[in-house]
């Protein structure tokens, strides 16, 4: 049995549920937005999301927890012990642009095993895009199959990285320039839609420098299934270090370099 007759059942259930939630309160005068304690928005409909994601959990009767950013759970920093199942929830990634009536949201799953992310699903609704791994059975998006593109130097291609604003350290400020004015073409764009175009073979890298596992589960495998490569900026497979440097894998050493 693969990943996929494990799991696809149970991410499509939440997506679409998920979708249903968020498509309810976008771009509506119905949406509540509060600040947290990092200064971060929030919305009733990531709360909403992350309930209903966990009760389906609970409802199935898996051994599986659940980590997710507007409720937690244990070992944030770290997989799961002893290699228990987890699904790790982004409710709504991009909730300024949500709130601001932006399209570019997503809710984002990954389900941890044995220490590693063995499927994963992303739905963009109000862009009617949705993408899809499972270990081992290749990336998806809308039907399509996923490959990253050929090109083979930086100075050809084109990298997205997150935002060089006041809540970006001078350091991950500088280190994202300097990626960006060696590309052909580079750009600022936050959240998880910059991994998925690398997925697609749109860009050739993104990178993230401040974020958290939920923000990065399910982009990095889709992108290694698409035959890219995702680590941390040190090289490492591993979504708990803070960052994650997605390529087409051609251009990945050349990028790890202009981030030390």
């Amino acid at each position: 049995m693969g990943y996929r007759d494990e799991y696809g059942a149970l991410l499509e259930e939440l997506i679409k549920e998920a979708d249903a939630i968020a498509m309810r309160f976008f771009r509506t005068a119905e949406i509540r937005i509060e600040k947290k304690d990092d200064g971060s928005a929030v919305t009733q409909a990531d709360r909403r999301v992350e309930e209903m994601a966990r009760a389906k959990v609970a409802a199935t009767g898996l051994a599986m927890d659940v980590l997710g950013e507007e409720m937690g759970g244990e070992n944030a920093k770290r997989p799961a012990p002893d290699g228990r199942a987890r699904l790790i929830i982004d409710p709504i990634d991009g909730t300024e642009e949500f709130s601001r009536g932006i399209a570019t949201f997503g809710t984002l799953l990954g389900i941890e095993r044995d220490g590693e992310i063995v499927a994963a699903m992303v739905s963009a609704p109000a862009l009617s895009m949705r993408w899809w791994a499972y270990r081992g059975e290749g990336a998806w998006s809308n039907g399509k199959k996923l490959h990253v593109s050929s090109v083979e130097r930086l100075n050809d291609g084109m990298a997205f990285t997150g935002g060089t604003g006041p809540n970006s350290s001078r350091s991950n400020t500088e280190k994202a320039r300097r990626l960006l004015d060696a590309t052909r073409y580079g750009r600022s764009f936050g959240g998880f839609w910059k991994h998925m175009m690398v997925a697609e073979g749109a860009i050739e890298a993104g990178v993230d420098l401040s974020s958290k596992p939920w923000d990065l589960a399910p982009a990095a495998l889709i992108v290694e299934e698409a035959g890219g490569r995702s680590t941390d900026v040190t090289g490492k497979r591993t979504i708990y270090s803070g960052s994650l440097v997605s390529t087409n894998g051609k251009i990945h050493d050349e990028v790890l370099a202009l981030l030390q």
